[in-house]
């Protein structure tokens, strides 16, 4: 059931999976029984899962890259999310698939303004946590869907904001250059590299040369000026 094409997926979708995580960083803490998140995009295809700390993800025979398309693994939540767009629960006995019949599940959209970007499915073995469960999963999208906005708008302005020069200084420091080896390598002067850096900082919004390099490796942003 996992799909070939994941990690082109996950590339495309990585800002939503930040956000994902990010948005139950918190949640999980507060959690009074096992818990189970799972993020897939529009076509149902599991992006990112995530668990209460009681829960280990080698319990589950649940892994990034399979389709919880009605076709690929019967009814559940979260294909039925998909053919009603609207949040669907779905009781054990609900489930076609052996591997959800234990578990209470909640799926809805993750709708922007451009339409729905993907899908959250909240999910328990703990009949007595069904209505905390529930009331979780229609907490999270507003957080989600901020925190994916920002990172998205953020990085791509600040993708569009560097230019070629800048991402070679900042090739370098990424290799542990100093800006007095840096100026000698591009044949500038060190004042200009440390305007670059300035501006490397603005466009990116942080603080430091690590939060800069970090971002621009996540991002793949070295990539654009070879």
């Amino acid at each position: 059931m996992a799909d070939l094409s994941y990690s082109r997926r996950y590339a495309g979708h990585r800002y939503l999976i930040d956000a994902f995580r990010r948005s139950l960083f918190h949640i999980k803490e507060h959690l009074t029984g096992p818990c189970l998140f799972l993020l897939t995009d529009p076509a149902g295809v599991l992006l990112s899962m995530e668990s209460s700390s009681c829960l280990k993800p080698e319990q589950f025979p649940i892994r990034p890259g399979m389709s919880f398309a009605r076709e690929r693994t019967g009814v559940n939540a979260i294909s039925e999310a998909m053919s009603r767009k609207a949040p669907v629960y779905l009781p054990p006995e609900k489930h076609e698939n052996p591997l959800f019949r234990a578990w209470h599940c909640y799926a809805l959209p993750l709708e922007s303004p451009s339409g729905t970007i993907g899908y959250l499915d909240v999910s328990t073995v703990n009949a007595d946590m069904k209505s905390e469960m529930m009331a979780i999963a229609k907490l999270i999208p507003a957080q989600l869907l901020t925190l994916y906005r920002g990172s998205e708008e953020g990085n791509a302005q600040g993708e569009r904001l560097l230019s070629c020069r800048q991402l070679q200084v900042l090739k370098l420091i990424a290799q542990g250059e100093t800006v007095k080896s840096i100026a000698a390598s591009l044949n500038i002067k060190e004042c200009t590299v440390n305007h670059h850096k300035k501006m490397i900082f603005g466009a990116l919004g942080v603080q430091s040369s690590a939060e800069a390099v970090m971002i621009a490796a996540k991002n793949r942003l070295f990539d654009r000026c070879l």
